[in-house]
């Protein structure tokens, strides 16, 4: 679900590139991309995209390890009123920077949605963001969600292609990641993830300065 500055629901458009690439014969929802140690690509450079949907039609994902400096009492000042605190919007990509998601734990708030990962749930209308915002401002004790502004959209095969190009690494998505309390370091830990798990990858320089 998205919603716009305006609290509507807004379009999602992806960039169009060259095609190329694998089959589409697996899809990547529900895994995390890892910018690979090439990708330089300022709207990239060492995320972690939490992948939404994937399909012949393209793909949508969400980077978790950006937080901005805007809290989301502010980013949500005008549709709720909430106590301030230290939980950041999160920068979710590029592509429609005004739209807002959520993604939560709560299975009883958003019953018809089934878990992207096991225990986390991507918020499916206005209503269950507005149920799951207001839950939190009174105290839900269990409740956990993140609310990203904006979102990264890949074209039909344009995924397929940067992955084919050595571009993104991909690991199965767990909670901890998505909800942890340092963000800061989430692709580290999954980038030597990625190296421990593939030995015939090169392995990064021991001294940062020869990377």
């Amino acid at each position: 679900m998205t919603l716009d500055s305006a609290g509507e629901t807004a379009p999602l458009r992806a960039v169009y590139t060259e095609n190329s690439g694998r089959p589409m014969s697996e899809s990547l929802r529900g895994h995390c991309l890892i910018a690979a140690k090439r990708l330089r690509d300022p709207n990239f450079y060492k995320t972690v995209v939490l992948m939404v949907e994937h399909g012949t039609d393209g793909a949508m994902g969400l980077v978790i390890n950006r937080p901005s400096s805007v809290t989301v009492a502010h980013a949500l000042s005008e549709h709720f009123k909430l106590p301030e605190t230290d939980d950041l919007v999160y920068v979710g990509g590029p592509v429609e920077p005004s739209a807002l998601f959520i993604l939560h734990n709560s299975a009883e708030l958003d019953r018809k949605e089934s878990p992207l990962v096991p225990g986390v749930f991507v918020g499916s209308s206005a209503d269950v963001f507005e149920e799951i915002v207001r839950s939190s401002a009174e105290g839900n004790p269990d409740l956990q969600f993140r609310i990203y502004s904006g979102c990264a959209g890949w074209a039909p095969d344009q995924l397929e292609g940067e992955i084919a190009r050595g571009d993104w690494h991909s690991l199965p998505a767990e909670m901890r990641s998505i909800f942890g309390d340092d963000p800061y370091t989430v692709w580290d830990k999954m980038i030597a993830k990625v190296y421990e798990s593939n030995r015939i990858l090169p392995q990064p320089a021991a001294n940062p300065e020869w990377n």
